[in-house]
C-alpha cells in the first residue's frame, strides 16, 4: 500500500513514492515465495502465506510487499500473470498446498477446501486428495447438495436414457468389473466426471 503526500499522517520530508506501509504479519503466519514458469521475467516477486494471503514484493515481503486480491476463477482465488510463452492462471490454493503441504502419495493430485469455502485458503483448510476422495468430499458441500436435488428432478436435456443409466449403475457397482470408468464413459459418449457423478448419486439419483 502506498501513501501520498496528501494523506493524513504522512511524514514530512519523505518523498511519497518511498513511503510504504509494511504488511502486518499475522500470528503464526509464514510466507514463502512463489516460483512458477516465467516468474523470473516479471518485475516483481510474489509470495503466499499459511494464512492464505498472497502478495507482490521487490526485496522483502514485510517491508515493501503489497497484498493482492487477485481474480476469481470458477470460485477460486487466482492470479493472472502474463509471462513469456506462458499465460496460465495460477490457483492460489494449489500453490499454497504445493509449498506448505506434502503429498501423501502420487495419487493425491487435487487440493480440497475442508470447509467447502473456495476463498478460504488458510493452510489449515487445505488438504491434498485423490480423485475418489475429492468426489466424496464435494458431495457434502451445500452447493453440491442443492445441485443434486435439482438434478434429481431434471427431465430435459439429458444425454443418457434411464435404461442406459440402469446398465451403467449395474456395471459401476460390480466389484468384479473389468472395465475402467474412463472406458465406460467413452463407450457411452459422456465424460468421466459424469460417470463418477452417477456412481455417487449426484446425477440420476432417482434411477
Amino acid at each position: 500500500m502506498l501513501f501520498t503526500a496528501s494523506d493524513p499522517g504522512y511524514p514530512e520530508g519523505i518523498p511519497s513514492e518511498k513511503f510504504f506501509v509494511m504488511i502486518k504479519k499475522l500470528a503464526d503466519e509464514k510466507w514463502k515465495p512463489l516460483t512458477f514458469p516465467g516468474w523470473k521475467y516479471l518485475h516483481k516477486k510474489y509470495a503466499v502465506s499459511t494464512q492464505g494471503r498472497v502478495a507482490s514484493f521487490k526485496h522483502n515481503i514485510l517491508e515493501d510487499g503489497k497484498l493482492l486480491r487477485g481474480s476469481i476463477t470458477t470460485g477460486y482465488r487466482t492470479l493472472n500473470l502474463h509471462r513469456p510463452n506462458n499465460k496460465g492462471t495460477i490457483y492460489i490454493h494449489r500453490e499454497i498446498a504445493g509449498i506448505f503441504l506434502k503429498k501423501p502419495t502420487k495419487d493425491h493430485k487435487y487440493v480440497i477446501h475442508k470447509n467447502h469455502i473456495k476463498l478460504d485458503n488458510n493452510l489449515k483448510n487445505l488438504a491434498w486428495a485423490t480423485l475418489e476422495y475429492m468426489m466424496k468430499h464435494q458431495q457434502k458441500s451445500p452447493a453440491k447438495i442443492a445441485y443434486k436435488e435439482k438434478q434429481a428432478n431434471r427431465t430435459e436435456g439429458l444425454k443418457l436414457t434411464a435404461l442406459q443409466v440402469k446398465k451403467i449403475k449395474k456395471v459401476l457397482h460390480n466389484k468384479n468389473r473389468n472395465i475402467t470408468i474412463k472406458r465406460l464413459a467413452q463407450n457411452y459418449g459422456v465424460s468421466e466426471m459424469t460417470m463418477y457423478r452417477i456412481k455417487s448419486g449426484e446425477n440420476w439419483a432417482r434411477i
